[in-house]
């Protein structure tokens, strides 16, 4: 409770707040985490790791079986935001919180009501036509059979981060600009073993705070100025003041 009423006067001090998370924030909606113990990447699908699976040359040499994959294990469209995302919306709302930075596709953080989101690797509800560029959306996906296709013909494709794939480097800009101007980052949910957005946390201006929030252990630990090893929708929630 103490390292929660400090986070909270911090939160309170800063000029600037950013928060950095990863799949850990979307557990409590049902959505797996992947490098956990248990978690997707430690599964492996007809001897195909699930990582592997979501590669740029799995989706263009098994383009079938890649949505197959898709559909049956990596879309959640009923997933609801939980306490974590609700308190970082509330946090922004009130002035206390000047962005979201996400590793996630899920769009919850926006479902939620967060406004300034930047989405790392882009977002499960969104396929663009290889062709003519037109957008759809997740459940028309689901809703298909085998490969999707626009109604040109063209081939569609998600839009998010697959491996083997950059990242959009107008987003990491953006991200590090928020990063550097902060005067607290708090990290939630995330390993900080995936590059290079691990890496941002390197762009912490000198005198700004870094807080983890996460259950296992990150390679960060030792620079962070507080650590809670608890439930992360349960600290920003009293953080925040946030109650359903």
């Amino acid at each position: 409770m103490a390292d929660i009423e400090r986070l909270k006067a911090w939160l309170g001090e800063s000029r600037s707040n950013v928060f950095l998370g990863g799949a850990g924030v979307s557990t409590a909606s049902g959505i797996p985490d992947f490098r956990s113990a248990h978690g997707l990447y430690m599964q492996k699908k007809q001897g195909v790791s699930y990582e592997e699976m979501l590669s740029h040359t799995y989706y263009e040499t098994h383009t079938e079986e890649f949505y197959d994959f898709l559909r049956h294990v990596m879309l959640y469209p009923e997933a609801k935001p939980n306490p974590a995302h609700f308190a970082l919306a509330k946090l922004e709302a009130e002035g206390r919180l000047d962005g979201v930075i996400t590793q996630n596709i899920d769009g919850l953080h926006q479902a939620a009501g967060s406004k300034n989101v930047i989405e790392l690797h882009g977002n499960e509800d969104r396929y663009l036509c290889q062709a003519c560029g037109r957008q759809y959306d997740m459940r028309y996906v689901l809703d298909c059979q085998g490969v999707p296709r626009c109604q040109c013909g063209g081939q569609l494709k998600p839009d998010v981060v697959l491996y083997e794939e950059p990242l959009d480097q107008r987003d990491m800009l953006r991200a590090m600009a928020l990063v550097e101007n902060a005067g607290l980052l708090l990290v939630g949910g995330t390993s900080l073993v995936v590059y290079p957005v691990a890496g941002l946390v390197n762009y912490i201006s000198p005198g700004a705070k870094l807080v983890i929030v996460n259950q296992d252990p990150t390679p960060y630990d030792s620079r962070a100025d507080l650590v809670l090893r608890e439930d992360l929708g349960r600290v920003l929630a009293q953080a925040a003041e946030w109650k359903p």
